[in-house]
């Protein structure tokens, strides 16, 4: 049931207007080209000797593969783009347009298609603000190019 619910979550995303305000929605945040979801998030790892947070890890990356799985009989096979070199040239002062200057803090790579039929972007990934702090498996839909 929760693969149906992020599939739906996804293609509603990709029918949904943008908005033209940075803000909170029903899902997660969205700004002016894009939206992202906020699909799972998991319990935070304050108390955690690392054996919680490596396991936490590893099924946020099962289920984004998963559901990447889906998408690719969709789409076809995604492109993993790495977010690194855009967290570097952001850190060096380089005005990244978002979502994918906020995203390269916090997610290391994504999965990414350009959604036929709806001309949008659609990348998949997970996140983690900082090492005692929850994962998200993010979905993403913009209109915005990667940098």
């Amino acid at each position: 049931m929760t693969m149906a619910r992020h599939l739906a979550t996804i293609d509603l995303l990709c029918s949904r207007d943008f908005p033209t305000e940075y803000g909170r929605s029903d899902v997660g945040t969205e700004g002016p080209g894009y939206h992202i979801a906020e699909l799972a998030t998991s319990d935070d790892f304050w108390e955690d000797d690392g054996t919680e947070r490596d396991e936490t890890e590893t099924q946020y990356e099962f289920d984004r593969d998963g559901l990447s799985e889906r998408l690719t009989s969709r789409w076809g096979s995604p492109g993993i783009f790495s977010l690194a070199s855009v967290l570097e040239r952001a850190t060096d002062g380089e005005d990244i347009p978002e979502p994918w200057g906020t995203l390269s803090s916090h997610v290391p790579d994504v999965h990414l298609w350009k959604a036929v039929g709806h001309e949008r972007w659609v990348a998949l990934g997970v996140s983690q603000w900082d090492r005692e702090l929850p994962f998200q498996l993010l979905a993403v839909v913009t209109e915005v190019d990667p940098p």
